[in-house]
């Protein structure tokens, strides 16, 4: 699940767009429109010519309706165009309308207006992302944490979500398993934390040669988050808007060591082991902010080597 951030939130409070009847209605609007339907909505707004279609996640869903796009704000503060694809429920957008919506447009002759359309999520909207992919020609994807699949049979390692995935059909065709999509996406990056197994697996589901595989280590589930708050999320945002390369990605990455969620997943991870290493990295943590989790580590570790630990 990855919450939402107070820059999302912004574009919750930007006012819904005019209601479009039909796809080609909306397609020939010349500005931003919604399109509804029981179960899903497409939400535009528009920017540049480089297209970003976003997809909503678990956290997303309890905002809410209406509310803006996922990273809205964010995008449009860069100057891309935004098309919202977003879900009624917490049902990974297995459902009946959000194919069709996406499908539809695409057949307006809407996507070619663009340079380039790529599409992202995190989570659930990682998988969408992924499955809906093949539906846009020559869209390319940038999914965080994303799932290949629900499904027990096919991803027994998978037991994140009961509720919602007991909530959810996981039972039939199409867009089942995101890793059956990947052959046909001409371009997608998956970062994810190695360190969350799930994750780990999931993103070995669907490693192929037009892949890249962007370990984040320690950065959990919610990756999207620690790429924002480590002030990182604009180089790659450009980075999938031009095919540049990710060198200033991972220079601005490195601001993930003054991001809480990263210190607290990596001491977690260097505690048990490394009590030497903790106090050090702890202290450093503590010269910068008061943090709970990090004084009870640094404590904890002082107390193993006082009792004869390595």
């Amino acid at each position: 699940m990855t919450a939402p951030d107070e820059e999302e939130d912004r574009a919750a409070q930007r006012p819904v767009p005019p209601p479009s009847v039909t796809l080609a209605e909306a397609a020939a609007a010349p500005g931003r429109f919604l399109v509804e339907r029981e179960r899903a909505s497409l939400w535009f707004e528009p920017g540049s010519e480089v297209l970003f279609v976003t997809f909503d996640n678990l956290a997303t869903i309890d905002e809410g309706w209406p509310r803006g796009p996922w990273l809205l704000s964010r995008l449009a503060d860069e100057g891309y165009s935004v098309l919202g694809v977003q879900s009624r429920a917490k049902d990974w957008y297995r459902n009946a309308d959000a194919a069709p919506l996406l499908a539809g447009l695409v057949e307006t002759g809407f996507f070619s207006r663009f340079s380039r359309v790529i599409l992202t999520g995190a989570s659930m909207g990682g998988f969408a992302a992924l499955n809906f992919a093949p539906l846009v020609p020559g869209a390319r994807v940038l999914a965080f944490s994303a799932q290949s699949t629900m499904n027990k049979v096919i991803a027994p390692f998978e037991q994140r979500f009961p509720f919602a995935v007991r909530k959810s059909n996981w039972e039939g065709q199409p867009f089942l398993d995101a890793a059956a999509a990947i052959p046909y996406i001409p371009s997608a990056t998956l970062a994810y934390d190695p360190f969350v197994p799930e994750d780990r697996a999931h993103a070995a589901r669907m490693a192929g040669p037009n892949v890249t595989l962007l370990r984040l280590d320690h950065a959990t589930h919610e990756a999207v988050r620690v790429v924002l708050k480590s002030g990182a999320l604009s180089p790659l945002l450009t980075a999938m808007a031009t095919s540049g390369g990710l060198e200033p990605f991972w220079t601005a990455y490195r601001g993930r060591r003054t991001v809480s969620k990263w210190q607290r997943a990596i001491t977690a991870a260097m505690a048990p082991r490394h009590p030497r290493l903790t106090i050090g990295a702890t202290g450093v943590m503590l010269a910068g902010a008061d943090l709970t989790f990090a004084r009870q580590a640094r404590r904890a570790a002082r107390a193993r080597l006082a009792g004869g630990g390595a």
